[in-house]
């Protein structure tokens, strides 16, 4: 280890000590004044190849940095001027004086440029263009290896892109939709080799006559456009592999892509059971289909919450085993300038074997629980989404949208619980499984209409229909909750099971009128409505050892409830913008009804509330810009947590709901900071989160050893969230750095056992590195990251701590080998002492592919060091927890893919 960051860190240094020049400027007009965003080529005179680039800043300024030796010729062009050059002579080591370059307005060029060479990057208002070439190395695989070298952008592990610290929520390829615009999907799929460029769009609406109305400074997205090759024909590749990791190991994968001006396809289809998972639990959660939660910052939170069975996510970092099937199809099509319709299919497969061993130390009672757990996980999951808009002039847009969302998962696994308190341990062994089938269908229609230049109307419309049905089942050597369940005491072991169904139907809409009084600002009014009713029925049952069944007929063991929650708005906004601020203060009224029907009876709760909301905008200059947000939530709970008969879904908890529960207020202030100089390509980002809660909905726990009985109450304490996130990116000609960090600080105030405790977690993860991006020298990138989670619950304290220094290297050779390693080395360990864990992963591959050749043959081994196990650390307002995952082992793979 030590040897591979000390070549790395001799080979960057020598890099940053290599002779440079650096050549500064400015770029004026013909009155003097400086030109922003002018476009600066550094070209070789010798054979007129690009060497360096520059942008001018919002003071004319441009620098950039050019080896010793040679003559130059620097290159400026700009909108509707005339481009104009200058020699610079770098041969003779002589000093450089700074430049002046004057452009002058060219009336044959005012509805376009004078291109003297492909920009790397482009600004045009709220748009970046990146020309991917002029940041790509020929290493570049997949659309996420591109992006991680664009100036500003960032891809984290699950696919997720970020632009100046904005989440990117759409990406398209050539202006169509890629399965419905997920990130995931794109930057683990899309071919590497089919990009010309990249299109960051900000403030970005996707609906053209709404643009600029409202506040779109968080809406990112990106467009990718093709190479002229990849246009009207069908374009993708297919992989197989064998190889050996404690088994046969096999991998199989399929991609075509076929796009038109009128019609785009999308196929791709993954089989292995190397650990390489697709499309996950917890992708299907995320799956929301872009930009359609309309309601936000209106005031009112409700959501409607999953089963809580505690299904483990099948990450590929934890399993034991796993084995993936993936297949999915989206296609668009233009039937004419009025009409489009685009849709997607999604089915994955997943089948996991999760192999871990957890600490618990339970803050009150002072106990400590021993868990080890085997179980097998199966997760099927379908998505399915139909999409058409109908625009028949630039005045009305009609969208509707279907989509369908099912999963089938089953986890069945037996556990050693072994807890220990100071009368001595007890061991418990226990079979569980779990079960559910939900299934949802949302439908959308969204209408826009344009009365005239001044006067703008919008209609949203959504119906979601939700069916879950979870099922839970233990079997325990010991009987628990004696107090609680009526268990036959004559068993030689407790089947304890409970069958649940939650039925839910909401719809949610919302019409709103823009009044457009300048350009410089407009008033919104909003009517709208959320109505939600849902149906709970459960009840808890015994099998016996001779197979009859044992109903539990008290009711406190049941649920038959009918839950209606409506909510009732009219809100007001008025944007102003002058100077460089933009002011959006804003105000909803609501009334809130609430309806519930149980065992005990019918109540019926009613309340107004009036919850302001304020956005500002300080835009200093084109790139950079400072925002700030204020919200006023009311917080309300579904039916889950006001059913009062006991839910049975972990074998040492169970949990009631609160008929009189109510809802919490949350103050939510957000400052967030961003500049992406092209002049320096430096790329900055901040952000400062806090909430406030009051009487925020908590739960409330009797804990008896290990065994938990929990319900939710509305705290009397306030509780605080406060995040700090942060990031830097900077480019030097061929070497970039890199280095972000994230705090966040929250403090709950929990209730155990009828004693009020405050829980402290802080949390903070830094991250830098550096690396190299030379098209024909081997690349490198070193870094380290260091993350430590420091918990105090109720006085209890503990901290773990990671230490991660990381080393990557890609190199391509004879003109046909390209060799790609990556080496982490974990150090993991508690502050005191107790914990101490070291590891290491270390990855490489080595393809091979002749020039213009279509095949491809690559050798690739995973987990190369055979790290058997790894740790990870949690907490809640009852424990803390410290795992150690047993991982898949060392997988050595041969592999060939066609490119078609």
């Amino acid at each position: 280890m030590k040897s591979i960051l000390l070549i790395s860190a001799v080979f960057l240094c020598s890099f940053l000590n290599a002779q440079n020049v650096k050549i500064e400027g400015t770029v004026q007009d013909s009155l003097g004044n400086g030109l922003e965003m002018v476009n600066i080529i550094a070209t070789k005179k010798l054979d007129g190849s690009m060497d360096s680039y520059a942008i001018s800043n919002f003071e004319g300024r441009f620098s950039l940095l050019l080896p010793e030796g040679n003559s130059y010729l620097l290159t400026a062009s700009y909108l509707g001027m005339k481009a104009t050059a200058v020699e610079v002579d770098l041969l003779n080591n002589a000093a450089v004086e700074p430049l002046k370059l004057v452009l002058r307005e060219d009336e044959q060029l005012l509805d376009g440029v004078e291109l003297v060479y492909e920009m790397p990057v482009v600004v045009r208002g709220d748009t970046i263009v990146y020309n991917t070439d002029s940041f790509t190395n020929g290493n570049e695989r997949k659309l996420a290896d591109v992006l991680k070298k664009l100036p500003g952008i960032q891809v984290d592990d699950d696919g997720g892109i970020k632009v100046e610290g904005k989440t990117v929520s759409k990406v398209m390829i050539d202006g169509k939709d890629f399965f419905d615009g997920d990130s995931k999907l794109a930057t683990k799929n899309i071919p590497a080799d089919a990009l010309s460029k990249i299109e960051v769009l900000k403030n970005y609406n996707e609906v053209s006559q709404m643009r600029g109305l409202g506040n779109d400074e968080d809406n990112v997205a990106i467009n990718i456009k093709l190479k002229e090759g990849k246009k009207n024909f069908w374009f993708g590749d297919v992989e197989g592999g064998l190889g050996y990791g404690g088994e046969t190991r096999y991998l199989g994968s399929s991609k075509l892509f076929y796009y038109s001006p009128e019609t785009s396809v999308n196929l791709i289809g993954k089989s292995n059971n190397t650990g390489d998972v697709p499309f996950t639990f917890r992708d299907y959660f995320r799956f929301s289909g872009g930009f359609k939660n309309f309601n936000s910052g209106g005031g009112t939170s409700f959501n409607i919450n999953d089963s809580g069975l505690g299904f483990l996510f099948a990450q590929n970092d934890r399993a034991n085993e796993l084995q993936s099937h993936f297949g999915a199809a989206n296609a668009t099509h233009q039937f004419s300038k009025k009409l489009s319709f685009s849709a997607f299919i999604i089915y994955s497969d997943n089948q996991t074997r999760f192999i871990n061993q957890s600490i618990k130390n339970y803050i009150l009672t002072g106990a400590t629980e021993l868990t080890s757990n085997n179980s097998d996980q199966q997760n099927r999951l379908g998505l399915l989404k139909f999409s058409s808009v109908y625009k028949p002039n630039d005045r009305f847009q009609l969208d509707y949208d279907i989509f369908l969302k099912n999963i089938d998962q089953t986890e069945k696994g037996g556990i050693i619980s072994e807890f220990f308190d100071e009368n001595g341990s007890v061991e418990n062994p226990i079979q569980e499984q779990k079960q559910n089938k939900p299934l949802s269908i949302n439908q959308n229609i969204n209408a826009y209409y344009t009365l005239d230049a001044n006067n703008i109307f919008a209609g949203y419309f959504q119906h979601l229909y939700h069916n879950e049905d979870p099922f839970y089942k233990a079997i325990l050597g010991l009987q628990p909750f004696m107090s609680i369940l009526p268990l036959d005491e004559n068993q030689d072991a407790f089947n304890i099971n409970q069958n649940r169904n939650i039925l839910t139907s909401k719809f949610d809409a919302k019409i709103e009128y823009y009044h457009i009084i300048n350009k410089l600002s407009n008033i919104n009014l909003n009517l709208g409505s959320l109505q939600s009713n849902q149906e709970f029925n459960s009840f808890i049952f015994e099998i016996l050892d001779n197979g009859s069944i044992n109903y539990f007929e008290d009711q406190v063991l049941a649920n038959d409830v009918k839950y209606r929650f409506s909510d009732v708005f009219f809100g007001a906004k008025y944007k102003l913008k002058t100077g460089i601020f933009t002011f959006t203060p804003g105000l909803t009224l609501h009334n809130f009804n609430s309806y519930l029907n149980d065992q005990k009876g019918e109540r019926e709760n009613n309340m107004t509330l009036l919850l302001p909301n304020f956005h500002t905008n300080l835009q200093f200059r084109q790139s950079e810009r400072l925002t700030f947000a204020y919200n006023m939530i009311a917080d309300f709970t579904d039916i889950n947590n006001v059913a009062e008969g006991f839910i049975f879904s972990n074998y040492n908890r169970l949990f009631k709901g609160n008929r009189d529960i109510e809802n919490g207020i949350f103050h939510n202030l957000n400052l967030n900071y961003s500049n992406f100089s092209s002049f320096n390509f430096t790329s900055i980002y901040g952000n400062i989160s806090y909430s406030k809660r009051i009487n925020a909905i908590r739960n409330s726990t009797f804990i008896e050893k290990i065994n938990q009985i929990s319900s939710v109450i509305n705290s009397d304490f306030v509780d605080d969230n406060l995040s700090v996130s942060g990031s830097f990116q900077k480019k030097f000609r061929k070497f970039n750095v890199n280095a972000e960090s994230t705090l966040a600080l929250s403090t709950l105030n929990i209730v155990v056992n009828d004693l009020n405790k405050e829980s402290r977690n802080f949390s903070q993860n830094y991250k830098a590195s550096g690396e190299t991006n030379f098209k024909t020298f081997p690349n490198f990138e070193i870094g380290y990251n260091l993350s430590s989670n420091s918990y105090n619950n109720g006085g209890v304290k503990s901290t773990y701590i990671t230490h991660r220094p990381f080393a990557n290297i890609e190199y391509n050779f004879l003109n046909a080998f390209s060799f790609m390693a990556d080496y982490s080395y974990f150090n993991y360990s508690d502050l005191a002492g107790s914990i101490a864990n070291e590891y290491s992963f270390l990855n490489a591959k080595l393809y091979y592919q002749k020039s213009e050749s279509p095949y491809e043959l690559s050798f690739n081994a995973s987990n190369l060091l055979n790290v058997r196990t790894i740790n990870r650390d949690s907490f809640n307002e009852n424990f803390n927890v410290t795992s150690q995952f047993f991982v898949q082992p060392r997988i050595i793979m041969v592999g060939v893919k066609y490119n078609l």
